[in-house]
């Protein structure tokens, strides 16, 4: 690949969190671009170099739309591994507990993108207040027009809608597991165990094995749902956004993303030590 980005098809040959640890470096290169983009940008506005201001929004759309790729590349690789083992997509080891503990259905909740673009925006606006009060444009995040607010608060409710949507599904079927079926097959196995041992119960393996793979397609289908949802926030609101507040509100998922997922690996180590002692 030219732009260094991992092809869709190539994870097929090696283990999800393999490509997982490659997709998170490329992140982290796509931030130091993101950032370099944005410095240029503001140095530009500085010092009025309309020249290279009429080349930056195009440059800018190029450098967002690939991120956005990368995005979409990584939620196409999951939806593959998915069908394989639902399972370990939901509970992925390849993330921290600090992650798992604020996941929704194996990834970050929709409408956290815009608690996100609001605390960025209010934090430059508190930066930049100086130069909004004079009527400066700052073309970052602070600057959001109104038709653009309400762009952003028409999309946010129909989010909000459709994750309690898919979170009122998935609760039904977490019901499942309680289901009739479940509940007399886990009674007849247990007595199986206590009368016969172990040997007559893997008579029943196949049956235990398709109930079970019945409720993992019910998850992967609850999982698609959940990261389209995820894909689809992310693609609108950076066509709501100008290219470099889309430059801006990608630098803040990422700089969240990444530092987190550091965070939590540190204190899962440093737990793990205090185990030991």
């Amino acid at each position: 690949m030219t732009d260094g980005t991992i092809s869709p098809e190539l994870p097929e040959l090696e283990s999800f969190q393999t490509f997982f640890e490659r997709w998170l470096s490329e992140q982290n290169q796509h931030l130091h671009h993101l950032i370099l983009a944005s410095q240029h940008n503001h140095s530009n506005n500085k010092n009025n170099n309309n020249a290279e201001d009429e080349d930056d929004p195009v440059l800018l759309g190029v450098l967002v739309e690939r991120v956005v790729k990368h995005y979409e590349t990584y939620y196409e690789v999951k939806s593959r591994w998915a069908e394989q083992d639902v399972l370990a997509m939901l509970s992925p080891p390849w993330t921290s507990s600090l992650e798992d503990a604020f996941f929704w259905i194996g990834g970050w909740r929709p409408s956290m993108a815009f608690h996100l673009l609001y605390a960025k925006s209010g934090l430059q606006l508190e930066a930049q207040l100086t130069e909004l009060m004079q009527g400066l444009s700052t073309g970052d995040l602070a600057d959001l027009s109104q038709r653009q607010l309400a762009q952003v608060d028409q999309l946010q409710m129909r989010t909000i809608e459709q994750e309690k949507h898919i979170t009122h599904k998935m609760a039904k079927l977490q019901d499942t597991i309680a289901d009739t079926q479940m509940v007399e097959l886990s009674h007849v196995v247990t007595e199986m165990m206590r009368n016969n041992g172990h040997e007559e119960v893997d008579h029943h393996q196949d049956l235990v094995e398709s109930t079970l793979a019945s409720k993992e397609k019910d998850l992967e289908v609850m999982l698609h749902r959940a990261d389209e949802l995820r894909l689809r926030t992310i693609k609108k609101m950076t066509h709501i956004l100008t290219p470099i507040q889309a430059t801006h509100f990608l630098i803040a998922a990422a700089e969240l993303h990444l530092r987190l997922h550091d965070w939590g690996k540190k204190k899962d180590v440093s737990g793990q030590r205090a185990d030991h002692l």
